[in-house]
């Protein structure tokens, strides 16, 4: 223990002496809390106040120690009279290092004795001391008089400093009086006792502002009136206020919390037990939402505010809207009779209980329609007690203690059934069908059944039956099963009209194109294929439906039976009747035919049926006509065509809109089917006719089917690849289409029309209208301006440069703080203020630079007239503007300068002048060519004039300007002109006697002196500044912005008015912060994250350095170690990075914006007007107490730290860094969930919201307990859903931490709520789509490509989603929801586990199918982080198709597809899942291909049939292969892309990027992508195994090792790329092409690219890839890792023997093996058609010689396990096993010898063998794994084993064998650095390698 304390005051002594440098030095941006405040165990923080103990100690250790040591000792006693036995976690070490602390304390008083009698005495003297230093009760009275005057903006920067000082004195006042309150009892009751007890006394009657400063409060002070937040005096939150106030029938005995009156709430947490901080909670909720109501309907002005009935009908309609919407559903009544029957006290209970309900509902927020339940009958309680007039505690929430908890009672109940549903689940390996979801869970309230569980609910419900071990307990309307029918089941329509389409074609085809009635009759046998394949659908419903037939509803059952009896007889008769038509047909009767004319009416009217309910329930202007039908008959057919659900219903558009996406696709069709017909179908038409006609043909191998089958497989060889690219290619002519129309939409918008900085330069002009037309609100325009006014065009523009300036100047001045511009380039964009008295509208000096001098040169070569030359000066406008700017700010600030005489010959010179120019005379008046001399002295002048005043100055000042006068006197003017001043008597008198320009007023005024400096820089500035800004990033976020100025956007609203809206972001473990050491470690080349920073932002990184005073000589070392600039180094880097430092700064932008917005409107508090001012600045907008109440009541952003708490006790970096966010944005909060031990050894969950308090520490505003481990589901929407009930506003935008935004967007963000209320079809939106900038473009290549593929997704494709096609939904990009719509239906996103794992897109499907509207908007943008490197994308993508193979089997996707109409289904699919399917049938067509063309070969048709069909090179087989190898390419996909450059960048900058790609090999990283999501999304669907794969968000420099790149791809790529490449081979072999080599490199070259691609991407892509020593090393440890054996607890990245375990963990169902082994038995085609082909068989065809290939391939492995058998017995076994083995080395030659001399065994003939028993080895081992319980149980495992590393090693080096050999030679490592990176981090990357082998060569 001795050791324990000795170590725990080392450190405690060495955390003082760190704290007490840092207050010395003065450094830090934020108070942390210091010592050992800030290790206070939680379990102690929540039931005292030790940590503000500490902390106040802490603040007065300098004025008193004494005092300080009382303090720490008082904290002591409380921690150990709260847990004397230090059970507590970290309790020990914390109370033993406080007594570490208390012990120095004492040893500084250099042994003087301590008497504590008098401690009390001298706490006391010291408060009285205190509270007089600090001006205690002056200060409370100044700020009160301040809040009852409302004018909290005068002296911004007293306040706020005195605010601060006010909240640290209160705080450590507080401290003080609870150590004074608990030391009083033992104080003399006569003496300080009894002033102490008269102090506490009077701080609890009168002193609300002590204990009202420090309550934890969120965004508004509800609990206490604050002095230092103004929001609670807008007119609007006091009428909020008052409107919830409610002091009825409240029990006497009820504690109201806080300093405030009584309200709804706390009758709502008497009567049903809902916790303390969720009333407190959503009462803060309720009362903003009711207020940004009222805000929209006009902001009250009567002295007693009351709110409008109109914005809490609004509230409420919006609130109840789903509850309503359930009621109509079910067909219940409401819990109120009638909205006009129930007052507005009513309407707000309900309101307030509705959200208290949810705020507390934990998991069941999942449960939308459950919360319905509980509304409806707490709402039915609620109205008894309320009618009764007493607060009766509600029966439903009574616990068995006679306390009500609503926790307790009926949440918790839900979530244990919830929780023992998911524990079945097996962590997400289990079946979707053995357990229920939270789908399932909710969709039980979707009917009447749901009110069986009665109110109270009985726990004996079957809704609340835990499941059994192996029992269990059934789905409610929708069961997942693995398979890919759900593909049919859900896109039937689709399937069915291909089919049907390809078979009218092909019928077409074959009957030579020729219609006639033959034709028609075969045509029409479309009807019978109808029927049936209708009936195989009904048929999968049946099926898959399995599991839920005990629980679902009768009536859904009874619709399943019905269809399915309905289409089984109707596909029978429908059948039978053509059977019989073609029969008639056959027989000749076509002249009499009866059944023709039978079979065309059944088709008939069954079709127009089929047309006609499609019409109806599809069609938006039929739509309504459905609705209105209650004929019973026509509802039972409507129900038969279309399930009813809850959701999915009224899924139509307002018909414009249909027919829009209706053209979209019919130009589709046409395109595609006449590809189809002309390029597809009919060139193979005669191929096939002649095969079927061909007489019996001599098969080379042992022929099963196709002998006496008209050569079947031969002719579905030859159509097999056409019919898979028939099925595809749709969405081919998908991306073409979307790519043209989506070019069109953006042209139309006016997207990339300032694409330059050149195009900057030119439309600068037009950008101040344009801003205040779009993005200024009306009460900022009404700010007056200088009234002289002397033309209204001029004055105009003026104005909105007025408007414009300081926005653009915050925007400009924020690029300087991102480092991405110089502070000389900061000057030249800044625009003045335009707000003097100046007559023209001043522009920025980066636009007017050098136009001067320039102009200059121009008049000194004028050879013309005044006209002229004026003419070729407005050539260049902004020249124009410069000469004007440049006239009369010289005659401003020459008038200001003098007076008397001077002032006289000022005013005469320029009334000449203006005369001249009148007169058109100037070139006669002036003598230009003496110009420059002019501006040489005024020049002299200004540069004086901007230095601060002295005598001497002065004096030079009066010099220069007498010298300007001489000049423009006898130099300047003309002849005449001279003359008539020099005899000016008054000028000629002053001058005389040296008056004249003697003394000088020194310009003070602020706008004199503006003008000065702007005027000196004009004259002086020669260079020229149409690169400015040179960094590309800032030019390119200046470029959107300026364009997006022109755009089409609704006009801003005062921030008053605003919709309010929160932002959400979810973090788990990410990176916050890069710490120094992060910073500066080295990878194994020597490179350093600040190195590569350096290096790819080299030019940011000098503003950096220019920004905190250092120079380029600056080592890295000097900036790490020290305290003032290391943390700027590390925020520097964080702000490249992707981490959540990065998106934190980038939202809490929206914040800034607002209150410079509403800092310029200018509203004054306790009033709906706004104050006027002289002209608009933004000086001190941040210190401005009513813009920050006003953004703060608008703007609320949450960090969703899911595990803050945790890392806060491991003392993690995160939770360290995510501290000192807080502590820099005061309006951040973070919720995190909270663990604890509870006392029955249980963990109890909180939901916790925090701020930073004054002193930068924590500061816990709510704390909700949850009913258990919220993490039932995927953890990122748990994460959200738990923190979601923290956010605020009717509008969430979600945002991911990899994200970032820029002040310039942050503007625009009030237009864009504004379109919540805009017309975009017949439903208001619910979802706005916002564009996205991906960020992470410029590390790589890769991330060039991934940022290139992105872009044009979140841009044009999702422009085309959104219209015409109406079908974008949410991509977890930064979208921006209604949150009101979506809290109450479900949330922002779905947590079934790893059916919802892409959890986003669900938000976007619910959304639909519950009738929302998702929009698109592409005038503002969001920054987004993307992966890039190889490995990261992949895993990144990977994630994406396993979630899309997931989505395949969800319930949403069926609905959608069952019930969209047929066009907005086909746009769905194929932009959804049928797009995994697109892209997996893109491979399957070569496997198609070549397996196909094997056949050929080995059955030796090829040849025979190539000679007589003459279709080798067919047409249709040409077009089939080469769109398949156009989309594997990625040239589709580039389709969009380039579209995208074209209309943003110009065709030149599109064409050459196009081709830089190319350059860069795109098309390898596009086929490789092609393979990683066809392997995950097919294995997803066959085996499951989806999950969220962590990708890491940091940069890729290092090199990536063999074995990693092995272990990743090995399954997915590597082992199919061998299998096509076997097939290429063995087709090189065996197979027969009619051109000879050039016509099989044209018919395989795609297949070889592919080969190459999957095989060598990830070590092309690879930093270092072919670096000799990394090749070494690399191959050393892949020979490490095959070897090593594996074990319990080695993980796969150490053994490969774990590694491959791990990769067989996804087959675990009887389903799946059985798959498997069907795929598996491929691989035995390739011996069975080798051995017909060795030389040593002849021509022999029988069946024998396949099964004696069987027993040599036997042979052989058993003579390789005699030779790799290693016996572990004894010696004499041993010698036994070396003697056999010599004895079968010797049979073995001996064997091989003979066989060669009696028999025709060729070299070929072994190589050929090698090729048969490769793959049949590899099928063997396939099926050993599948079934590997049988393997086992028959002792082979282990051979399985061996085989399998065998086959990795061997497939291992055929891989690696060419990576060695290209790492001989250097360029080729020098070209592949050049290929990934850009040049200037190449050089930087070999300079290091080289310094890396200098530093191993020092330190050896």
């Amino acid at each position: 223990m001795a050791r324990v304390q000795g170590n725990w005051e080392r450190l405690v002594r060495a955390t003082l002496q760190r704290e007490q440098r840092r207050r010395s030095a003065g450094q830090g941006h934020e108070r942390i809390p210091s010592g050992i405040a800030g290790a206070v165990p939680p379990s102690l923080v929540k039931s005292t106040n030790i940590d503000e103990i500490l902390q106040a100690a802490d603040e007065i250790q300098s004025e008193d120690p004494n005092v300080a040591r009382i303090m720490c000792e008082q904290a002591y006693s409380m921690a150990q009279n709260l847990d004397p036995n230090s059970d507590g976690r970290g309790v020990l070490q914390f109370k033993t290092g406080l007594m570490s602390v208390i012990k120095q304390k004492l040893a500084k008083r250099d042994g003087g004795q301590i008497d504590r009698n008098r401690d009390i005495e001298h706490l006391w003297e010291f408060y009285q001391r205190y509270k007089t230093r600090h001006r205690v009760d002056d200060i409370q009275r100044e700020e009160q008089s301040f809040l009852e005057s409302g004018t909290l903006s005068a002296n911004l920067g007293e306040l706020q400093r005195r605010s601060l000082e006010m909240k640290k004195v209160m705080a450590t006042l507080r401290a003080i009086v609870e150590v004074m309150k608990s030391l009083s009892k033992d104080a003399d009751p006569d003496g300080v006792g009894r002033l102490i007890t008269e102090e506490l006394r009077r701080i609890k009657r009168s002193d609300a502002t002590l204990s009202a400063e420090l309550t934890p409060y969120n965004i508004v002070p509800l609990e206490a009136l604050s002095l230092t937040n103004a929001i609670r005096f807008f007119p609007e939150v006091k009428g909020a206020i008052s409107a919830i106030r409610y002091t009825e029938r409240l029990p006497a005995d009820f504690e109201i919390f806080g300093q405030r009156d009584a309200d709804m709430f706390d009758l709502l947490e008497c009567v049903f037990g809902f916790q303390r901080d969720n009333i407190r909670n959503q009462r803060e909720n309720v009362v903003l939402t009711i207020a940004n109501a009222q805000t929209r309907l006009g902001i009250p002005v009567e002295a007693d505010p009351k709110i409008d009935e109109k914005a809490i009908n609004e509230v409420f309609s919006k609130v109840l809207g789903n509850y309503i919407k359930w009621c109509k559903y079910l067909r219940i009544r409401l819990a109120w009779n009638s909205i006009d029957a129930i007052n507005r006290d009513r309407k707000l209970f309900l309101i307030s209980l509705y959200f208290l309900i949810w705020g507390e509902a934990a998991n069941v927020r999942f449960l939308p329609e459950c919360i319905c339940y509980i509304f409806h009958h707490m709402a039915k309680e609620l109205d008894a007690i309320l009618d009764r007039g007493e607060a009766n505690r509600a029966a439903s929430c009574i616990t068995e203690s006679g306390s009500v908890s609503f926790l307790e009672q009926i949440i918790c109940p839900i979530y244990e059934t919830m929780k023992a549903e998911a524990a079945r689940n097996n962590n997400g390996k289990a079946a979707h069908s053995e357990w229920r979801n939270y789908d399932d869970f909710n969709e039980y309230f979707w009917s009447s059944v749901c009110f069986e569980l009665k109110w109270p609910m009985r726990r004996e419900s079957p809704f609340f039956l835990k499941p059994k071990k192996r029992k269990r307990t059934g789905k409610s309307t929708f069961v997942e099963h693995r398979t890919f029918l759900h593909l049919y089941r859900s896109f039937h329509r689709l399937w069915i009209f291909l089919v049907l389409m390809f078979q009218g074609l092909t019928i077409i085809a074959f009957k030579n194109g020729r219609i006639n009635l033959d034709t028609f009759k075969i045509v029409l046998s479309v009807g019978p294929s109808f029927a049936i394949m209708n009936f195989i659908e009904s048929c999968l419903d049946v099926l898959l439906m399995f599991g839920a037939y005990t629980t679902a509803r009768g009536m859904a059952i009874s619709r399943l039976v019905i269809r399915f009896f309905w289409c089984g007889l109707s596909s029978v008769f429908v059948t039978y009747i053509y059977l019989k038509l073609l029969q008639e047909r056959n027989n000749g009767n076509s002249n009499n035919s009866f059944y023709f004319r039978i079979y065309i009416l059944v088709v008939g009217v069954y079709a127009a049926l089929r047309l006609a309910f499609a019409f109806l329930l599809k069609v938006p202007a039929c739509h309504a006509l459905s609705e209105m039908s209650d004929q019973s008959f026509f509802q039972f057919f409507k129900w038969i065509y279309q399930e009813r659900y809850f959701v999915g219903r009224g899924l139509f558009e307002r018909m414009s809109d249909y027919c829009r996406y209706v053209l979209y696709w019919l130009v589709i069709f046409t395109c595609k089917f006449t590809f189809a017909y002309f390029l597809q179908i009919k060139p193979l038409v005669k191929p096939t006719n002649i095969i079927v006609a061909l007489p019996s043909l001599t098969y080379s191998w042992h022929d099963l089917v196709s002998k006496n089958n008209k050569n079947a497989l031969t002719v579905a060889s030859l159509w097999a690849p056409v019919v898979a690219i028939y099925i595809m290619d749709i969405h081919i002519w998908y991306t073409v289409l979307s790519a043209v129309v989506g070019g069109v939409k953006g042209a139309r918008a006016r997207l990339g029309e300032i694409r330059s900085i050149e195009m900057v330069h030119k439309r600068f002009e037009t950008f101040p209208e344009a801003f205040a037309k779009n993005l200024v609100s009306p009460q900022t325009k009404r700010i007056p301006f200088d009234r002289q006014a002397p033309q209204v065009s001029q004055d105009m523009n003026k104005t909105y440069a007025a408007l414009f300036s300081p926005f653009w100047n915050e925007i400009i001045k924020s690029l300087r703080e991102e480092d991405y511009i110089s502070n000389r380039e900061m000057d030249l964009l800044c625009i003045p203020s335009n707000t003097g008295s100046l007559r023209l509208v001043q522009w920025p000096l980066f636009l007017l630079s050098s136009k001067i001098l320039l102009a200059v040169d121009l008049a000194l070569d004028c050879k013309d007239t005044q006209a002229d030359l004026w003419n070729r000066i407005c050539r260049d406008e902004y020249m124009a503007y410069a000469v004007q700017e440049c006239y009369y700010s010289i005659e401003k600030i020459l008038h200001s300068l003098v007076d008397g005489e001077g002032r006289l010959w000022v005013e005469r010179i320029y009334r000449e002048i203006n005369n001249s120019i009148q007169e058109g005379s100037l070139v006669i008046t002036l003598s230009l060519q003496k110009l420059p001399v002019v501006v040489s002295r005024f020049t002299a002048l200004t540069g004086l004039l901007m230095r601060d005043g002295t005598p001497e100055r002065e004096r030079g000042a009066a010099k220069a300007v007498y010298e300007l006068y001489e000049v423009v006197t006898h130099e300047l003017l003309s002849s005449d002109l001279r003359e008539q001043l020099d005899t000016w008597n008054i000028l000629a008198r002053a001058r005389n006697e040296g008056r004249l320009f003697s003394k000088i007023a020194w310009p003070k005024d602020p706008e004199i002196v503006e003008q000065v400096k702007r005027l000196h820089l004009l004259l002086t500035v020669k260079d020229s500044a149409a690169n400015v800004p040179k960094n590309l990033e800032a030019r390119r976020r200046l470029e959107f912005f300026t364009n997006s100025l022109f755009m089409d956007m609704p006009p801003a609203k005062p921030v008053s008015e605003m919709l309010p809206f929160s932002v959400f972001t979810p973090y788990y473990s990410e990176t916050v912060l890069y710490s120094s050491s992060d910073l500066r470690v080295e990878n194994e080349d020597g490179i350093s994250i600040l190195f590569y920073l350096q290096k790819i932002f080299p030019d940011e990184w000098e503003n950096f350095l220019d920004r905190i005073g250092r120079n380029e000589q600056t080592r890295d070392v000097e900036l790490v170690e020290g305290s003032s600039d290391s943390l700027e180094l590390r925020l520097w880097a964080s702000y490249r990075g992707q981490t959540l430092a990065r998106t934190v700064r980038g939202m809490m932008y929206y914040r800034r914006a607002l209150m410079l917005q509403s800092y310029l409107e200018r509203r004054s508090l306790g009033a709906g007007d706004y104050s006027q001012m002289e002209f608009p600045t933004a000086q001190g907008f941040e210190l401005s107490r009513e813009s920050r109440a006003q953004a703060d009541l608008k703007f609320t952003y949450v960090v969703s730290c899911q595990i803050y708490g945790q890392q806060k006790q491991k003392k993690a970096q995160q939770a360290a860094d995510i501290a000192l966010l807080l502590q820099r944005n005061e309006a951040l909060r973070v919720a995190f969930i909270h663990e604890e031990e509870s006392s029955a050894a249980e963990k109890e969950f909180y939901s916790k919201l925090v701020k930073a308090d004054i002193h930068g520490k924590d500061q816990e505003i709510f704390s909700i307990k949850l009913p258990g481990d919220p993490k039932l589901g995927e953890g990122k929407p748990e994460n959200q859903n738990h923190a979601i009930i923290f956010t605020r506003g009717e509008a969430v935008q979600t945002i991911d931490m990899n994200q970032d935004n820029y002040l310039e967007e942050a503007m625009k963000m009030r237009n864009l709520l504004e379109e919540f209320r805009g017309n975009h079809g017949i439903r208001p939106p619910t979802i706005l789509g916002v564009r996205e900038h991906v960020f992470t473009g410029s590390v790589s290549s890769l991330a060039w490509f991934m940022s290139n593929q992105e872009t044009s997704f979140v841009t044009l494709g999702q422009r085309v989603l959104a219209s015409p096609l109406k079908v974008r939904m949410h991509y977890g990009h930064p979208d921006v929801f209604d949150r009101i719509f979506h809290i109450t239906r479900g949330g922002i996103s779905k947590a079934s586990r790893v059916i919802n794992i892409s959890e986003d897109i669900y938000a976007g499907f619910n959304s639909t199918l519950r009738q929302g509207n998702i929009t698109h908007h592409e005038y503002i943008q969001v920054g987004k982080g993307r992966d890039v490197g190889l490995n990261q994308i992949a895993l990144f993508e990977g994630k994406v198709a396993g979630g899309n193979g997931e989505q395949v089997l969800s319930r949403d996707i069926y609905r959608i597809g069952q019930l969209f109409d047929f066009f907005r289904m086909l746009s769905f699919f194929f932009t959804t899942v049928g797009y995994y399917v697109c892209t997996m049938m893109t491979v399957l067509t070569v496997y198609i291909f070549l397996y196909g063309r094997l056949y050929l070969a080995f059955s030796g048709l090829d040849e025979s049939i190539s000679k007589r069909a003459k279709m080798s090179g067919n047409t249709a087989l040409d077009a089939a292969l080469n769109a398949q190898f156009l989309v594997q390419i990625g040239i589709f996909t580039a389709v969009p892309m380039i579209m995208g450059f074209i209309l943003e960048m110009g065709l030149l900058k599109a064409v050459f990027s196009f081709i830089t790609m190319q350059l860069q090999l795109c098309s390898v990283f596009f086929t490789f992508s092609l393979g990683t999501r066809t392997h995950y999304f097919g294995r997803t669907i066959l085996h499951g195994g989806a999950k969220y794969r962590a990708t890491g968000r940091g940069f890729v420099v290092r090199h990536i090792k063999f074995a990693e790149n092995y272990r990743l791809y090995s399954r997915s790529h590597f082992i199919k790329a061998f299998e096509v490449a076997l097939l290429l081979i063995v087709y090189i072999a065996y197979g027969y092409t009619d051109g000879g080599a050039v016509s099989f490199v044209l018919l395989t070259i795609s297949s070889w690219f592919l080969v190459i691609s999957w095989l060598f991407a990830p070590y092309i892509f690879n930093p270092s890839g072919f670096e000799w020593q990394k090749t070494v090393e690399d191959f050393d440890d892949w020979i490490g890792w095959l070897l090593y054996k594996g074990g319990v607890g080695v993980k796969g990245e150490n053994s490969w023997e774990s590694w491959w375990d791990e990769e067989q963990m996804h087959i675990q169902t009887l389903r799946g093996r059985i798959l498997e082994t069907i795929l598996s038995l491929r691989f035995l085609i390739f011996q069975y058609g080798i051995v017909y082909k060795l030389h040593i068989t002849g021509k022999d065809t029988s069946l024998a010689l396949y099964g004696f290939s069987w027993a040599v391939l036997v042979g052989i492995v058993m003579i390789f396990k005699v030779f790799t058998y290693s016996p572990k017995r004894s010696t004499h076994f041993h010698l036994m096993m070396r003697f056999i083995q010599g004895v079968t080395s010797l049979g073995l030659v001996a064997a091989l010898a003979l066989v060669i001399v009696f028999t025709n065994l060729s070299i070929a003939d072994l190589f050929a063998s090698l090729l048969a028993f490769i793959p049949t080895g590899w099928a063997i081992l396939c099926l050993g794994i599948t079934w590997k319980k049988v393997v086992k149980s028959l002792g082979l495992w282990e051979s399985v084993r061996e085989f399998a590393r065998m086959y990795d090693a061997g497939m291992g080096m055929l891989i690696f064998a060419p990576i060695a050999v290209l790492s001989w030679f250097p360029f080729i490592s020098t070209f592949q650095s050049r290929l990934l990176f850009n040049q200037a981090f190449s050089r930087g990357l070999e300079i290091s390698i080289i310094l890396a082998g200098n530093k191993a060569n020092i330190e050896t």
